[in-house]
């Protein structure tokens, strides 16, 4: 057995600053990621519309109000839905989210992801940047690299270096 307080587990800012705090690590998790978030108004759980084409996830708001960017299957189109104190969302594998907290107050959630590693993971939208795409066959999503920087095709292995 591992036993943890979320305020003992040292914060892993995310890329833009959120404090993130990886608790499956401590507690030593093999098959599910778990993780905590304290989101200032206008923070995001992750700066990009992105999928995990072989991890499900599941966030539980504890505090506050997290609102969802939810893409269509394959269509582009978007809806948003609001997850509240108390309430759960899923993510099945694919299926592309985005998070924030565009309330006045903080939030704050666990979010769960099995299996607890992830290969590939999928962007469709970038703020600032927008829509992804290959500039080779045009395909609508990129992968993230293992190695690298630049984002690379699923398809055909086109890259597409962001700035």
């Amino acid at each position: 057995m591992e036993q943890t307080s979320i305020r003992n587990v040292e914060s892993s800012p995310t890329e833009t600053g959120v404090d993130r705090r990886r608790i499956g690590n401590v507690l030593g998790t093999t098959d599910v990621a778990i993780n905590h978030y304290a989101l200032e108004p206008g923070e995001r759980f992750a700066e990009s519309v992105h999928a995990h084409m072989d991890q499900e996830e599941v966030f539980v708001v504890l505090d506050g109000t997290a609102t969802f960017e939810v893409r269509g299957s394959g269509d582009g189109t978007s809806r948003k839905t609001t997850v509240g104190t108390g309430e759960a969302v899923r993510f099945e594998p694919g299926e592309f989210q985005r998070g924030e907290n565009d309330s006045s107050e903080r939030v704050r959630a666990l979010a769960f992801g099995a299996p607890r590693g992830t290969d590939d993971v999928r962007i469709a939208r970038i703020p600032g940047v927008g829509e992804i795409a290959c500039p080779d066959c045009g395909r609508g999503e990129m992968r993230i690299p293992d190695t690298g920087t630049a984002l690379v095709c699923p398809d055909c292995g086109g890259e597409l270096v962001v700035e």
